[in-house]
């Protein structure tokens, strides 16, 4: 069963009820899968970044400081709108974090639900390529096209972009090319602005009407047996929608059972000082034949004596103590933005670069009793995608 995300503790949605995120677990032949849908806003594409978040997450092992990553534990699918494909500037982002060593996900399986139709608009009208899934080839992904009234050709479709991601590690791009029988919403009349578009489909039989006769003409499965299937699959979605709306009354698949302080006082997060001390020397120790930038290293001796009498500790100093201090108390740590590594002012300085061999040595990831994973990644310039990626991932 699937428990429905319904509402927040103060009783509040935010948004319409389909919008909203589920979970669940698919029973398969070979072995259990967990599902997660994640709630998506009216703004379309904006949960893509988020959804690669969350992925990448899942894929994360937290209990190494490199957290390891296995790209074979989890599958990131997006399912986009023919229109808002090449619409909305986000996906672009989002195609552009596939391949990068912070943010990729091994993969990501795209479906293009391509109604040939956006809200109202025509396609002529709402892109400047031939097909709607042409962004696409700006990232090298392959694009299969297929026809929705055709449900073995679909299914091959997938079974096709699944072996490319499995041997790739790459995305990949389902446009899967049907129409839109019914209007935008409950109360849309799609006749009102594709008149010819609405009649036609009106005159045309349903996917499963079509892959019935099919069946039949093969001997595969006769109209009497096509339609006890299709009794036995609707018995089976109001049973799940009833077992749903009995679980309201109790509050089984509510987000609401929190406890009910949330803060609960200030934590305490002082640390020893003989513990700083420890930690700061660590942070300053560096392997035989590193040699860093002769000005970096001033300022990195510097933080040596900033510790005693004289003080005069700096923000980048302060900072990495305190990552220093959470790693080694088992707490994982993510840092990305833009200049991450360095830091814009060249303050920060995490992630150090050898000044003749350009190796990288990352004092936090070598700390006495590191606990708990580090990560920095220096991220594009696409607020955007990176905000919804980091939003997802934490």
């Amino acid at each position: 069963m699937i428990d429905a995300v319904t509402h927040d503790s103060e009783e509040g949605t935010g948004d319409v009820k389909y919008h909203l995120g589920a979970e669940g677990v698919r029973h398969a032949a070979a072995g259990d899968v967990k599902v997660v849908l994640a709630a998506n806003p009216s703004h379309l594409e904006a949960v893509n970044p988020v959804v690669e978040g969350l992925t990448r997450a899942a894929q994360t092992d937290h209990a190494t400081p490199d957290a390891r990553h296995d790209p074979t534990v989890a599958l990131a699918v997006l399912i986009h709108g023919d229109a808002a494909f090449p619409g909305q500037g986000i996906v672009a982002e989002t195609f552009n974090l596939q391949a990068l060593p912070g943010y990729r996900t091994g993969g990501t399986l795209h479906l293009v639900g391509n109604n040939q139709v956006g809200f109202t608009t025509d396609p002529d009208e709402g892109r400047s390529t031939r097909y709607s899934s042409d962004l696409a080839k700006g990232f090298d992904s392959p694009i299969i096209h297929v026809n929705a009234d055709d449900p073995e050709g679909a299914i091959s479709a997938i079974r096709l972009a699944m072996a490319f991601r499995e041997r790739f590690r790459h995305d990949v791009v389902v446009d899967l090319v049907g129409y839109r029988r019914f209007g935008h919403n409950e109360q849309d009349e799609p006749a009102y602005t594709q008149p010819v578009m609405a009649e036609r489909i009106h005159g045309h039989p349903p996917v499963r009407a079509i892959y019935a006769e099919r069946l039949a003409i093969e001997g595969s499965i006769d109209a009497a047996e096509s339609d006890e299937v299709v009794q036995e699959v609707e018995r089976r979605l109001k049973e799940a929608h009833d077992r749903l709306k009995s679980s309201f009354g109790n509050g089984n698949g509510r987000v609401d059972e929190r406890p009910a302080q949330r803060h609960q006082g200030s934590p305490e997060t002082a640390v020893e000082a003989d513990r700083i001390g420890v930690l700061n020397e660590e942070l300053l120790t560096l392997p035989e034949e590193f040699t860093v930038h002769p000005k970096l290293l001033r300022q990195l001796e510097r933080r040596r004596d900033t510790l005693g009498p004289e003080g005069g500790i700096d923000w980048g100093q302060a900072e990495a103590l305190a990552f220093a201090s959470l790693v080694t108390e088992g707490i994982p740590v993510r840092l990305t933005g833009q200049d991450s590594e360095r830091g814009t002012f060249a303050h920060r300085h995490l992630v150090l670069h050898d000044a003749e061999t350009n190796e990288q040595w990352t004092p936090m990831r070598h700390l006495t009793g590191a606990a708990a994973s580090f990560e920095v990644e220096n991220s594009p310039l696409s607020e955007f995608a990176c905000v919804g990626f980091e939003y997802g991932y934490s």
